[in-house]
């Protein structure tokens, strides 16, 4: 929204700005140029253009409305965003702090004070009252001062020092909110990962219960055979070590789904006893995500757009450490105000003392502390650089670690389930041959271990696709672009100048 600032501060705005020292600011370049297209392809069509991921609530994106009730409550009530929003509104109050060097700076300090002179006092060298050619004792004397001073200061700013402060304060509050956009980024991608493997835990503990119940049946069975003197009593403790082992399994399972239960209440903000997610298990599968093209992710991922800002903050640091080598002018009174023995006059014309002067503070000789911090500023600005180009190539690399984990996920889940069909067929021959006495009951036993583990494999292969799919969308900054910081910064107003 565009402002429209009133004559006096343009006017100040103008003077301090006369001359503005340092570099001017240009967003460095990536380190290399951004490719065409992602180099794996995704297991799934590519969306149209004009698909998207949804702005400011991509995990509509998953179509499950708990996940949605869970978000919401994060969006509210997640302590680690809240402390995320207060660093804003503290970087905000901050950027107001560097513009109050714009206006003058006046203020007052009166007093009242009753005084009684001693009679003894020395006269400083005035000469004593004779009568007579007698020496006159001093006087006593007993009198009120009332003062109302005022201290007025402005500082011209004709090589931009509260300009590049002002630049400073506006780029580092960018940056900020930049901050709370990747916060608010990962916590609900933490919140969706670690919901989406809650319900692939809740499938997995299915799997084990149902394997459970298959082999208390063959316990049966074989007990039953050995009772008959069919079967040994080796088979007998076999099958009974297996169903035990995976009893073990269960309780693992229950252990894992409880702490991602704990984790997702801590997100939510609410404390860990009182939440209780509903068992449902995972069934699933990601979504589509539109890509877009990587060029795209350098004004779509707000942890480089804060990288970007620090280094437009940096660059005002070397500007403002270049304003130490040349004048500072200020324009101050040395002493003016109200004063007199007598509170009913103290405001009346003849009390008034003022005057009024300028100071130019001019740098020669401070032991190379400028030039030291000028080198320094100039240095923290190359990190700042390399910090930057860092985080780009950081950002590519997710995104086709995203891609590539989805692309192979999704082959090892449709091989996967081909082995589960296998095992399950693999099962039922080996239980039909120990009841036609062809083979032993060890058989039996290692099929349905191998039937359990692919089953768990199975689920797992499709938790974890739906936590790569959650991270791929957190890869590609989750609906979020640089758009949301433009328009957080602070400018000089009119009414500041009767602000305190």
């Amino acid at each position: 929204m565009k402002r429209n600032l009133h004559p006096v501060v343009v006017a100040l705005a103008g003077l301090t700005a006369a001359c503005t020292v340092g570099p001017r600011y240009n967003r460095p370049a990536a380190p290399a140029p951004a490719p065409d297209a992602w180099k794996t392809q995704p297991p799934w069509e590519q969306a149209a253009p004009k698909d998207s991921i949804p702005k400011g609530q991509w995990w509509a994106i998953f179509n499950d409305s708990q996940l949605n009730d869970y978000e919401a409550q994060l969006l509210k009530e997640n302590q680690s965003l809240e402390a995320a929003r207060d660093r804003l509104n503290q970087a905000r109050s901050m950027a107001r702090v560097a513009t109050a060097d714009y206006f003058p700076q006046l203020s007052a300090d009166p007093s009242a004070m009753r005084e009684r002179g001693s009679g003894n006092r020395p006269l400083n060298g005035e000469s004593p009252t004779f009568i007579n050619g007698v020496p006159q004792p001093v006087p006593p004397y007993t009198q009120s001062v009332y003062t109302v001073p005022f201290n007025l200061s402005y500082e011209v700013d004709l090589f931009g020092r509260v300009r590049r402060n002002v630049e400073a304060a506006n780029a580092s509050l960018q940056s900020t909110a930049a901050e709370l956009g990747n916060a608010l980024l990962v916590l609900t991608a933490e919140l969706a990962a670690d919901y989406f493997t809650l319900r692939q835990l809740d499938a997995e503990y299915q799997v084990v219960q149902e394997s459970v119940a298959v082999q208390r049946k063959g316990l049966d069975l074989v007990d039953q055979r050995h009772n008959g003197g069919i079967a040994s009593g080796l088979e007998v403790a076999q099958q009974a070590t297996l169903l035990d082992a995976t009893l073990s399994q269960l309780a693992l399972v229950q252990q894992s789904r409880a702490q991602y239960e704990h984790a997702i209440a801590v997100l939510i903000g609410r404390p860990a006893p009182s939440v209780s997610v509903v068992v449902v298990p995972l069934k699933a599968t990601p979504p589509p995500v539109p890509l877009g093209v990587p060029s795209e992710i350098l004004e779509r991922r707000p942890d480089i757009a804060s990288a970007e800002r620090q280094m437009a903050y940096e660059n005002a640091q070397v500007g403002l450490a270049r304003t130490a080598f040349y004048p500072h002018i200020t324009i101050s009174n040395t002493g003016g105000g109200w004063q007199s023995t007598s509170i009913t006059n103290l405001l009346n014309a003849p009390s008034l003392f003022w005057s009024i002067g300028a100071d130019a503070l001019q740098p020669i000789l401070q032991g190379g502390r400028n030039r030291a911090n000028l080198a320094a500023a100039k240095a923290a600005y190359d990190q700042s650089v390399a910090n930057y180009r860092e985080s780009v190539l950081t950002a590519f690399q997710e995104v086709e670690d995203g891609i590539s984990n989805l692309s192979t996920l999704s082959q090892a889940l449709t091989t996967q389930t081909a082995a589960v069909n296998d095992a399950r067929k693999a099962l039922e021959i080996a239980n039909n041959r120990y009841i036609g006495g062809a083979t032993s009951y060890l058989d039996v036993i290692t099929a349905q271990a191998t039937l359990l583990g692919d089953e768990r494999l199975q689920t797992q292969l499709l938790g974890q696709q739906m936590v790569s799919a959650v991270y791929l969308v957190k890869a590609l900054g989750g609906g979020w672009d640089t758009g949301e910081i433009k328009d957080q910064s602070v400018h000089p107003q009119a009414g500041q100048i009767v602000q305190q």
